[in-house]
Formats: structure tokens, C-alpha cells, sequence
């Protein structure tokens, strides 16, 4: 890159980078059985391709069943010790779900914090959910809830 080229990518208007700190807002009703979350950054109507980024909080016996999604994303086990597809995952552990994917059944008998990130399909398309999913007023039964989305 040229310093003509340099000056010019300076003087860009580029918008500066959303922060948001964990402690800004309150843990909030996600549809599986004892799981709560932290979407620090999710889409919206101002920014509808945002992605779902944030935390999820698994209370000692919290699952939830295998189910699919059009989306990608990645997650990244900070504290705890899960059960996903039958192969035991420790904190240090990332998986990486491409789109589309299926999310394998989960279960922690302890518990445990997962860094997830859940962005637009670049195949299909797909954009995550955030509305009645990680902010639920309350939980329906598990038998209720679709698992091909």
C-alpha cells in the first residue's frame, strides 16, 4: 500500500467498533431448559445482519434436544463441562457449526458458561434469532418448541 493509499483509508468515515460490557445488561430466559444468556450484540431493525454474540449461562442439569438451524456459529466453552453428541467438551473447547448445521443434544450435570457467536449463513442465508429465543418472558415446554429451525 502506497502512503497516498494510506492517507486516504485514514480519512475514511468508517463507523467505530459497538462496545458493550457484560455487566450492561441482565440475564435474560433462553427456550432450552435451564439456560439463561447475554446476546451483547443481536440483530435489530436498525442493524437486521448483526450477529447473536454474547453468553449463555447452563444451571447444573440444563440440556436441550438436537435441533438445526440455517445460520453458522461458533461457540467456545469458557467455565463448565458439557456432554454435546455424546463426546465431553471442557473449557478451551470450540466448536464450529457451519450452515447449514445441527446442534447435537446437550447436557451438563455441573454447569457452565459458553462464548457463542451466531452470524448469517454465507450458503443459505440464514440470520440468526434473537426475539423469542434469547429473550423469552418465559419458557415454553421443550415438546413445543420447533427443532428444524
Amino acid at each position: 500500500m502506497t502512503m497516498s493509499e494510506v492517507a486516504k483509508k485514514s480519512e475514511q468515515k468508517d463507523p467505530p467498533p459497538r462496545v458493550r460490557h457484560v455487566d450492561e445488561m441482565e440475564w435474560e430466559t433462553i427456550r432450552w431448559p435451564g439456560e439463561t444468556g447475554k446476546m451483547l450484540f443481536h440483530p435489530s431493525e436498525e442493524n437486521p445482519t448483526a450477529p447473536n454474540a454474547g453468553l449463555l449461562r447452563l444451571a447444573p442439569g440444563a440440556h436441550h434436544p438436537w435441533h438445526r438451524h440455517d445460520f453458522a456459529q461458533v461457540w467456545y466453552i469458557l467455565e463448565g463441562e458439557f456432554t454435546i453428541g455424546g463426546r465431553v467438551c471442557t473449557p478451551g473447547t470450540m466448536l464450529c457449526h457451519g450452515d447449514p448445521h445441527c446442534e447435537e443434544e446437550l447436557h451438563t450435570e455441573l454447569g457452565g458458561v459458553i462464548l457463542i457467536v451466531q452470524y448469517p449463513g454465507p450458503t443459505t442465508g440464514g440470520r440468526p434469532i434473537y426475539d423469542k429465543r434469547f429473550n423469552m418472558a418465559k419458557r415454553v415446554d421443550i415438546a413445543l418448541e420447533r427443532t428444524d429451525i
